[in-house]
Formats: C-alpha cells, sequence, structure tokens
C-alpha cells in the first residue's frame, strides 16, 4: 500500500512525532511506501511531494513545527480542486491519505471523503477545540509556553505592583487560558466561552489589591467578549481567507481600561505565535506518536473516513463527520474551579 501524509492549516509542536510514527510503523510493520505532500492540501493540488522515508524522519522527534510544511488551502475553494486532489493521487499511485489537521483542514479531509477520497484524520491544535477527540496535539505545549510566561511576569508584576494583561490564543475556545491561567496563578481568566464584564473583573481586582496583594495577573483568550449590554466593546475585526474574524489584540485594548478604571499601573503581553513554535513537551509527543501508529493501523485496515481520537488514556478512533461536529468548548465546572481563585 502507498500511503500519502499531509499536515493542513496552523502548525504547532507534535506534528513531527505523528509523521514519524506513521512513517515507522508504515514501513517497518506494515511494509508500505509512504509519501509526504508539501504545504497542506497545497501540495497535493500542485503535485509537490517527497518520499518519507526512516531516514528522512529520523531525529525529527523533538522539532516544532512539522517537515511537511502547512497551509491553510482549502481544495474546495480552488477551481477543480476536488478532481485536482484525486489526479494527484491517482498519478502518485496513493491509496489514501493520513490528514493532520484542524478545523478546516479535517473539514475539507471530510467532504473529499464523502465524495469517495480515501482518508484517515489526526486531529491537531493547540486550541484544543476539536470535537471527537478529549486532547488535540499541541495544546499541551501552548499550555506550557504560556505558563511559563505567566510564571515571569508574576515577578515584575509583584515587584512594581502592576497588572499584568497576558493574551493567549484561542478563538472560539479558552481552554488555553483556564489551563495555563490554573497553573500560573492567574487571578482573572477571561474566555469565549463566558462573556465578561469588565466592570466586575474591576470589581475583583480592586478587592485583591485592598485585601491580599498589590499586583494581579489577568490572562485573556483572544476570542474573549464582553458581556452584551456592559460597558467595553470590541472593534469590527477584519475576516481571513477563510471567513474568520482576524484575532488578536484584546490585550491592548484592556490593558488602558483596566488602568483607567482602577488606577492600578497595567501592562499587557501577548504571547501570539510563540504558542506554537519550539520543541512539544512529553505529552505532545507520547499523544503524536501514538496518534501517529493508530492512523497507519486504521488506512492499512481500510478505515477510510475516520479519525484517530484519544478517550480517557485510549487511543480509538471515531468518524470524521463526528469530528467536524459543534467545537469542544471548556465546560462550566472548569471554569468555575478556576473562578475560586480570581479577586
Amino acid at each position: 500500500m502507498r500511503i500519502g501524509v499531509l499536515t493542513g492549516g496552523g502548525d504547532c509542536p507534535g506534528l513531527n512525532a505523528v509523521i514519524r510514527g506513521i512513517v515507522r510503523k508504515g514501513i517497518d510493520v506494515h511494509g508500505h511506501s509512504l509519501v509526504g505532500f508539501r504545504d497542506g492540501w497545497l501540495g497535493v493540488l500542485e503535485d509537490r511531494a517527497v518520499d518519507l522515508t526512516i531516514e528522512s524522519t529520523r531525529g525529527i522527534l523533538p522539532r516544532g513545527g512539522t517537515i511537511l510544511g502547512s497551509s491553510g488551502t482549502n481544495p474546495f475553494r480552488l477551481d477543480r480542486g476536488p478532481e485536482r486532489v484525486r489526479e494527484t493521487l491517482e498519478k502518485r499511485g496513493v491509496d489514501g491519505l493520513v490528514v493532520i489537521g484542524g478545523e478546516g483542514t479535517l473539514g475539507a479531509a471530510e467532504r473529499l471523503s464523502t465524495e469517495g477520497v480515501p482518508v484517515v484524520g489526526v486531529p491537531k491544535t493547540i486550541d484544543n477545540d476539536l470535537p471527537g477527540t478529549d486532547i488535540t496535539v499541541g495544546f499541551h505545549t501552548a499550555v506550557q509556553v504560556a505558563t511559563d510566561a505567566i510564571d515571569r511576569l508574576h515577578s515584575t508584576a509583584e515587584s512594581h505592583d502592576r497588572v499584568m494583561v497576558v493574551e493567549v490564543m484561542g478563538r472560539h475556545a479558552g481552554w488555553i487560558a483556564v489551563y495555563a491561567g490554573i497553573a500560573g496563578g492567574a487571578d482573572a481568566i477571561l474566555i469565549p466561552e463566558h462573556p465578561f464584564d469588565l466592570d466586575e473583573v474591576c470589581r475583583r481586582m480592586r478587592h485583591r489589591h485592598m485585601t491580599r496583594s498589590s499586583f494581579s495577573i489577568v490572562v485573556v483568550a483572544e476570542g474573549a467578549v464582553p458581556l452584551e449590554g456592559t460597558s467595553f466593546e470590541l472593534p469590527t475585526y477584519e475576516l481571513d481567507e477563510n471567513g474568520f474574524p482576524r484575532l488578536g489584540g484584546i490585550a491592548a485594548l484592556l490593558g488602558p481600561e483596566l488602568e483607567r478604571r482602577t488606577g492600578y499601573q497595567t501592562r499587557v503581553t501577548i504571547l501570539g505565535h510563540v504558542q506554537r513554535g519550539g520543541s512539544p513537551v512529553a505529552f505532545d509527543r507520547v499523544l503524536g506518536t501514538r496518534f501517529g501508529l493508530a492512523a497507519v493501523d486504521l488506512a492499512t485496515a481500510g478505515g477510510w473516513g475516520r479519525m484517530v481520537s484519544r478517550r480517557g488514556q485510549d487511543v480509538i478512533d471515531v468518524s470524521l463527520e463526528a469530528a467536524n461536529g459543534p467545537r469542544s468548548t471548556v465546560p462550566v465546572e472548569l471554569y468555575r474551579e478556576a473562578e475560586v481563585f480570581f479577586g
């Protein structure tokens, strides 16, 4: 069997672990040949590929990013996209694809699967908001990066009696903000699932500064929104090529407003793409490896139209349709646990 592999969407730590797992087991155990497509779906559309071998994937486990490159290209947004995908696979003698990606990449994979293209999915996104799996590749590394940053900001906040506003990624879900906020001892966490009342945030902050400490750490997800009808509004964001708002910068709006309303010196740190980069933590190396092994097993068994998934401690598989359902968001119970430490 000849199996193609691609990584699509935003890069994240742990992608190379998935590729390595697919290649090692695909060749050593199943006797397959592997081909990697460059830059996500774009590489399939343009027929840009490289053979994946034991030698070419040696030493990639601790490396961040993806050796195959990535892009946000969606074949359904381009002229004859699905037809060009089929033509490339036929030309290359590829029996099926393992697609490693997030919402957009796996959404395209599901549509292609319904049209007869043999596809197996692997879930990755630092946002951890994909349905069908408890955890996605890249999430735990992003949390660790954010936690390390919060730890460092604690010392300067305490030294100068300041409020530090830390912006982390999370367009639709606040997983990174909640996990890193709890781990880093944040005094307020603002996430998309729970619209915030800035007056209430300020009230809790004043209470903290009067009774407990002279500094505060506020963690805000980029997609956090104010409670409707309250006295803080966000601008209208431009849309990207996929129709999503170009988020980023809410902390730069919050910081001055917090200082104006409370009188406390406030500084802003936007972590941005550093959360995507660097070497994956052990958890993502292990998860990526297990997902890669399971994905090549699934392809070998003809489990097309499905995605590998983690449930509890087990790696299972679910339909690609399930993987493209409503987003996985932070449950109320978890947020209430974090809220105990606010103010």
